[in-house]
Order: structure tokens, then C-alpha cells, then sequence
């Protein structure tokens, strides 16, 4: 599997996607900088968490104008995988690649824990590796982490079996509807999460909950 990370001003878990895509495929993926304007051949793009570009506009909003997500949009237009992690999930969403938005957490509080998620689907190529109805943990590190949708939106999301994952209802961290901690576009082949599944997949350093995540990538691609 080829894979790039893209690396935003203020990513400060590029190095983490890195590290967990290396421990699955073998092999360090291409680390492409935000003023680029063309992606390498590859089948699968992480977008990191962190706060691209400080988040001074709004999280997520200026690294979505940056010269190289029109090159994401494409690849991923053309089918190939994408990841957004956190504040890649934020830059996700305000691209338009995932519907909804992230709005400021119900505490108005920067929460930094474990969570346990529920696996909505397996059925993608980012869960395979998982059966519907396992629970994971999983930390969360944002402030901004608070999933809104429609309720058109929110229907569509759950007729469609976009929803990939959820937060068990004692775990959300920010109030998000429905306990939903991560979404796929309609063809699951983006998927936008809020919890970092890149900072476990060593046991070492906390647990592999995330692990299976990566190794579904290579497995599918």
C-alpha cells in the first residue's frame, strides 16, 4: 500500500500517522507539504490532527484552502482512501468531503482522554479488521470535537450506514449527536474520526485498539 500524510503548518500528529502507517505497510509514507499542488501516486492519504494554520479562523478552514487539498479532492473523487484525524477530520468536513461540522465541545472544554468507541460497520475498508459491535479505547485530544448535522443529514447518515463510529454514551467527550465520533462519505471510502487510533497501535505506548484500523487499509488497498 502507498500511502502520504499531508503535513499542514501547526499538524503536530503528522509524525504519529506516520509512525502507524509505517508499523502496518512496512514502509515510511511520502510526507507531503500543504503548498504542494500534486500528490504522488498512492492509494491512501491521511490528513493529522493538530491545529493547521493555529486555528485561527476556524479549525480546519484555512488548511482546506491550501494548494494541495484540490490535489486530495481529486484522488479522493477518483476513489482512493482518505483518513482525517481530528483536526484532519475538521479540515475533512470543511472541504466538503464529509457532510456535518464540528462545532465547539458542550463543555467548552479542550478534553484529553480515553473514550470507548463502538464499531458501527465493518463493512469499509478502514474497519474490516473490526466486527460491528466491538468497543475500542481510544484517546481523544480537542476542543472542537462536537459533531452537528441536519436532521435530513443526520437520516441520510443512518439509512446509508455512513456512521462509523460511535462514542459509548458514557464516554462522549463533547456532546455530539448521537454519539457519533466518526463518519464515511457515501462510498466509505473517507472516513473523518475524532479520536487518534494513530497513538495506539503499540502496546508499549497505551494499546493497538487503532491498530486494526491500519492493517484494514493494507489488507483492502
Amino acid at each position: 500500500m502507498r500511502a502520504a500524510v499531508i503535513v499542514f503548518p501547526g499538524s503536530n500528529c503528522d509524525r504519529d500517522l506516520a509512525v502507524a502507517l509505517e508499523r502496518s505497510t512496512g514502509k515510511p509514507p511520502v510526507m507531503v507539504w500543504h503548498g504542494d499542488s500534486e500528490l504522488p501516486d498512492v492509494d491512501f492519504i491521511g490528513i493529522p490532527g493538530g491545529f493547521s494554520y493555529g486555528d485561527y479562523l476556524r479549525c480546519g478552514a484555512i488548511a482546506a484552502n491550501s494548494p494541495i487539498m484540490r490535489a486530495v479532492k481529486q484522488k479522493a473523487e477518483a476513489g482512493v482512501a482518505v483518513l482525517g484525524v481530528c483536526n484532519g477530520f475538521q479540515v475533512l468536513v470543511e472541504t466538503g468531503l464529509l457532510p456535518g461540522a464540528l462545532l465547539r465541545n458542550a463543555s467548552l472544554k479542550f478534553a484529553c482522554r480515553d473514550v470507548r468507541l463502538s464499531v458501527e460497520s465493518s463493512d469499509s475498508v478502514f474497519t474490516r479488521r473490526y466486527n460491528a459491535g466491538d468497543v475500542l479505547t481510544i484517546p481523544v485530544a480537542h476542543h472542537d470535537g462536537n459533531y452537528f448535522i441536519d436532521d435530513d443529514g443526520l437520516k441520510r447518515l443512518e439509512d446509508n450506514g455512513q456512521v462509523a463510529f460511535r462514542y459509548v454514551e458514557d464516554t462522549n467527550p463533547n456532546g455530539s449527536l448521537g454519539n457519533i465520533a466518526g463518519v464515511f462519505d457515501a462510498k466509505r471510502r473517507v472516513l473523518g474520526l475524532m479520536p487518534h487510533p494513530e497513538r495506539v497501535t503499540e502496546a508499549l505506548v497505551g494499546g493497538t485498539d487503532g491498530k486494526a484500523l491500519f492493517d484494514s487499509l493494507v489488507e483492502s488497498l
